[in-house]
């Protein structure tokens, strides 16, 4: 704080840079804006490049502070330039979106057909599997298109992360990763990219963070969990796949898909900031502390408003005791 103060004080004006996911960026932009106009000396630059732009960003150095949503790998830890740390900030949902012409009703999604869409094995929305989930609903004779991302994207870790959980197949074959080898479909960059390519193109299928489906109005669906309940993304719902989490890794690397519970939204997750250890730049590295501190003290409050669920309070107080150990 004392470096905080001096460089206030001297009249510098201290800019740092970070990158990474897309998943947060809403919430980040927000909270990087915010607290510059308390701090009007300080300018936090966030590139949303993706979850695996911002990893390699960070290990190699050549940012402040990077963002992820698929938690590095020991492999990732043990090559990286850089020690850093995971710092998990908020939790959001991942949600399949669907631009489907004259269908009003919400769609259903059991994790098996949403696999084998993505498997490349279902590929017309009247297939019996799609209309046995959706009884009632007149599914067209259209050819469904996959969307998916083509950058290395935290979004997709979470998604194929909950994909390899309900099917051995896609585990076995794909797998989970920020970038897979996928069966089928076009790439969208970012989170953005999938929503806009969602939205242009009928019969479509993607997924992407719950803002971004509602910021862009796209429908969709209900998803079935753990407990055979469909339900629809919410911050509730996201809360209660956090409350699975007996124990928090001393690192904060931890996976929340296809939680247990009736009310768990089964494609949830954490999102973490980056943090180098050791700080090439200790006035930054100061900032960075102050920063995180104001971010639990203040920031929680806001992720709700943009369809975000806050740090369960256990996990606040843990992060808390982490950062105050910061240098």
């Amino acid at each position: 704080m004392a470096l905080l103060v001096c460089a206030a004080s001297a009249g510098f004006a201290q800019k740092l840079n970070g990158a990474g996911a897309t998943f947060p960026a809403p919430i980040y932009s927000k909270w990087f804006s915010e607290y510059h106009t308390l701090h009007s000396n300080v300018e936090i630059n966030y590139q949303p490049i993706g979850s695996g732009g911002g990893i390699r960003q960070v290990t190699a150095g050549t940012v402040d502070f990077g963002a992820t949503d698929g938690p590095m790998t020991d492999q990732q830890l043990a090559e990286s330039k850089i020690k850093v740390m995971h710092i998990p900030t908020v939790l959001g949902a991942v949600v399949p979106i669907y631009n489907l012409p004259g269908v009003s009703q919400e769609l259903k999604f059991s994790p098996d057909v949403l696999a084998d869409i993505y498997l490349h094995k279902i590929t017309n929305w009247n297939d019996a599997r799609i209309a046995k989930d959706n009884p009632g609903v007149k599914l067209p004779n259209l050819e469904i298109i996959v969307i998916r991302r083509s950058d290395g994207s935290g979004t997709t870790f979470i998604f194929t992360d909950y994909l390899s959980k309900v099917s051995s197949e896609w585990k076995s074959s794909v797998g989970a990763a920020t970038a897979v080898q996928w069966p089928a479909g076009l790439g969208g960059k970012g989170n953005e990219g999938v929503a806009g390519l969602v939205r242009q193109m009928n019969g479509a299928i993607g997924y992407v963070e719950l803002i971004y489906a509602m910021q862009n109005k796209i429908p969709f669906g209900y998803v079935r969990n753990a407990a055979g309940q469909w339900v629809k993304a919410t911050t509730d719902g996201v809360t209660a796949a956090a409350a699975s989490v007996k124990s928090m890794p001393a690192d904060y690397r931890v996976s929340i898909t296809n939680a247990p519970g009736k009310e768990a939204y089964p494609i949830a997750s954490f999102t973490w900031l980056l943090i180098p250890v050791h700080p090439t730049d200790a006035a930054k590295g100061q900032i960075l502390k102050d920063f995180l501190g104001w971010m639990l003290e203040h920031g929680e409050s806001e992720a709700t408003s943009l369809y975000y669920a806050p740090l369960p309070a256990s996990v606040q107080a843990k992060v808390k005791a982490t950062i105050a150990q910061m240098k």
